[in-house]
């Protein structure tokens, strides 16, 4: 891998077809907007709620046998791997990340690109789960990504000149930077990837003009944040739950970025898994009656302010967490049935929670995949009912000390649903969750922190859980938890998913198809074969009166590298580098 980051130079490709006029100018206004506006797509997320809901409805379930490709663009050079970006589009341009920190403007007429910009990326970084990158931001005159060596770079959306370009941490110690960022009020607000080296997660804002921390917010309690360049306070209180130092190395990545509630102005960012992975060494154990094993705030959602970086509540969906079960996954804002303000969130532990928006109080949680072994449920408090015998044994308890007793966990570490983003539709209220169908057999290992090295203390073989799908798209009813409908896949479902007013769900599967369902039934109604596996997250848009709809192609992620049984069940997949973009053409959006 590093003969391939020594071949990554920075380069800047000229522009030849960049048009007159192209300016930015994106406001705060406009991105608080961007749900609702359908002639570009401003966030990650199609709006910072994260619902990936379009109310466009001229593609619709009678006319989508008429979706037909309008143009292709490759990636091009050997750089393929996974491509897990969602574009951005505005003023005629769509911006697109790809693997090895790379950024593409191109003419969303033609196809035609603009210009390119790649990352110059030293050797010696530590992705631990592919070289992807999943999106960028815009505001002003800027477009904004980060890099695997933990920096952030704002460059000229109109040029690709850089702006500026910081650092977030020092990849040698483990970190890196692959999700999109999220802008607020003028602030670029990161996360940071590296939870298998024992690094500390944590929350950036930097003003987006200049690149300079406005505040900071560890996740791990013990570390101190800081507000203007001084501390502010600390995360937590000091070992009220992790034991001696181990906070200082206790993990908790923040690698997903996070969402934006402007109803209750809260920045909401999980927190992934306690470092290490063994449980044992971090005094997780064994059940104890004050909780103090609970390694906060790993494994948890975080509601923060964003004027200046302070915890406004937590909810961590695994205490003790000893499987792997990052706490990352993306918490979509919205409003239920009945008029109430709520969070969802699916984690990857595999259960399906309800939060109130107002303070992340718990309301309900249901499993969304089955088999789960770690836990019998989820109490009236949100906190699980373990299944202790269920946890990977204590090395300390073996014979020779090396090797703890195995179990087989379900879900896998991979989890019930891993980082693909899941969609939420205004019009049917359903939520539409990729999830993944498998388990795993895991032990403990002892392990001692070392910089830059993985800090694991734990082993793991993922299994398939039933021989004819591992995949399955579902519809779920976030008032009862009840699965409306399902669509199995025999590999892993790794892409992300979107909804429409027309009836829609889009999302793609590992053997490259692009597909459309009925939103109220599941029937499959389109599909287009991409050539390669889909891990990234479409988007749709309008333009001259008509629908468009756009999915990046190219197979890769954390499957190939961990999956261990499964990974060789889908060793044949090809990769690749293609973003495909379909058009409805406007005479037939009515020829059904």
């Amino acid at each position: 891998m590093n003969k391939f980051m020594l071949a990554v130079t920075a380069s800047l490709v000229a522009t030849t077809a960049l048009a007159d006029g192209h300016g930015t100018g994106v406001t705060e206004e406009m991105l608080a907007n961007d749900a609702a506006s359908t002639g570009d797509v401003l966030t990650n997320g199609m709006g910072r709620h994260l619902q990936r809901y379009s109310p466009l409805d001229t593609l619709n379930r009678d006319n989508i046998k008429n979706l037909v490709p309008a143009w292709a663009f490759s990636l091009g050079g050997e750089k393929q791997r996974g491509q897990e970006t969602q574009p951005i589009v505005h003023d005629g341009v769509m911006y697109i990340t790809g693997s090895y920190s790379r950024m593409y403007a191109i003419d969303v007429k033609t196809g035609e690109e603009l210009w390119q910009y790649d990352a110059r990326l030293p050797e010696g970084i530590l992705p631990c789960c592919d070289v992807v990158n999943r999106g960028a931001a815009i505001y002003g005159d800027n477009i904004y990504f980060g890099t695997l060596d933990a920096r952030i770079v704002a460059l000229n959306a109109k040029t690709g000149d850089t702006v500026w370009n910081k650092k977030i941490a020092n990849y040698k110690a483990g970190y890196s930077y692959t999700a999109a960022p999220l802008i607020v009020n003028g602030l670029v607000v990161t996360g940071n990837s590296g939870g298998e080296f024992g690094i500390i997660g944590e929350v950036q804002a930097r003003d987006a003009e200049t690149g300079e921390l406005v505040w900071t917010r560890p996740v791990i309690e013990g570390h101190m944040g800081t507000l203007n360049g001084e501390e502010s306070t600390m995360t937590g209180t000091l070992n009220a739950t992790w034991p001696g130092d181990m906070w200082k190395t206790g993990g908790g990545a923040t690698w997903l970025g996070g969402s934006y509630d402007i109803d209750t102005d809260t920045l909401v960012f999980g927190a992934g898994n306690p470092a290490p992975w063994n449980s044992w060494l971090r005094d997780a154990g064994e059940p104890k009656d004050d909780n103090s094993g609970d390694n906060l705030y790993a494994a948890s959602r975080i509601g923060i302010d964003p004027a200046n970086g302070e915890i406004k509540w937590h909810f961590q969906t695994t205490p003790r967490e000893g499987w792997d079960y990052d706490g990352v996954n993306e918490v979509v804002a919205y409003t239920d049935r009945a008029g109430n303000k709520r969070f969802a969130t699916a984690d990857r532990n595999g259960f399906f929670y309800v939060l109130d928006r107002e303070d992340g109080a718990f309301v309900s949680a249901t499993p969304f995949v089955k088999d789960i072994s770690w836990a019998d449920g989820i109490d009236d408090t949100g906190r699980p009912i373990f299944n202790e015998a269920n946890r990977p044994g204590n090395p300390a308890g073996a014979a020779d000390g090396k090797k703890g007793e195995i179990v087989f966990a379900s879900p896998s570490f991979l989890g019930g649903k891993n980082w693909m983003p899941m969609a939420y539709s205004q019009r049917t209220g359903n939520f539409y969750v990729p999830s993944n169908e498998w388990g795993m057999d895991i032990w403990n290992e002892p392990i001692t922190y070392k910089k830059g090295a993985a800090y694991l203390g734990a082993g793991f073989t993922i299994k398939p859980n039933y021989e004819d799908h591992i995949g399955s798209l579902k519809a779920i009813d976030p008032d009862t938890g009840d699965i409306k409908w399902e669509f199995k896949n025999d590999a892993p479902l790794w892409g992300g998913v979107m909804t429409t007013a027309g009836g829609l769900v889009f999302t793609g599967t590992p053997e490259g198809k692009f597909i459309a369902f009925d939103d109220e039934t599941g029937e499959e109604l389109w599909s287009f074969q991409t050539g390669s596996g889909i891990v990234g997250q479409p988007i749709t848009w309008e333009q001259d009166g008509e629908q468009y709809v756009t999915i990046i192609s190219g197979w890769g992620g954390a499957v190939p590298l961990w999956g261990g049984e499964v990974a060789k069940k889908v060793n044949y997949l090809n990769q690749g580098g293609t973003l495909w973009t379909f058009r409805l053409p406007e005479q037939l959006a009515s020829n059904n």
